[in-house]
């Protein structure tokens, strides 16, 4: 003789699932408190095929990011200036408008079109820049670089 589980002996139904006995209750839970960041370190990574833009805190905990892809820019678009400034236009304004934040420290790597221009779009959308630092790293004659391109 084969044994039953105790929930499904009591208010079973025939097709083997339980039946509901009352509603849960819903759980509320407490809004999480909007975090203020009034200072901010901005690093921008621009390579030769997309700019990344990432706001974060002193401690370095991201805050917003935006690249020239996640703007809308396919291809070799994304690469451009113009694509660039886009994508700081909008991970400044979400850092402003949902942190509170007012000053930036930026931080720019790398060799990409995209640099200046997205150091200028901060400026233009309301953030007062610190300091501007180029952080490239720059080998000590350490990998052979690739054979030269013949175009």
């Amino acid at each position: 003789m084969a044994k039953e589980p105790k929930d499904a002996a009591a208010g079973a139904v025939p097709g083997g699932t339980p039946a509901k006995t009352s509603k849960r209750k819903k759980e509320f839970r407490k809004k999480r408190e909007k975090r203020v960041v009034p200072h901010g370190v901005v690093c921008i990574s621009a390579t030769f095929n997309n700019t990344m833009i990432t706001l974060t805190d002193p401690d370095g905990r991201t805050v917003s990011w935006a690249t020239a892809g996640s703007v809308g820019f396919k291809g070799s678009r994304k690469g451009t200036p113009y694509a660039a400034q886009q994508a700081a236009m909008t991970a400044a304004g979400i850092a402003r408008d949902q942190y509170g934040m007012k000053s930036v420290e930026v931080r720019v790597k790398g060799p990409g079109a995209g640099r200046e221009s997205a150091v200028r779009a901060l400026a233009t959308s309301g953030l007062h820049i610190n300091a501007i630092k180029d952080v490239t790293p720059v080998p000590h004659n350490g990998c052979r670089p690739p054979k030269r391109r013949r175009v």
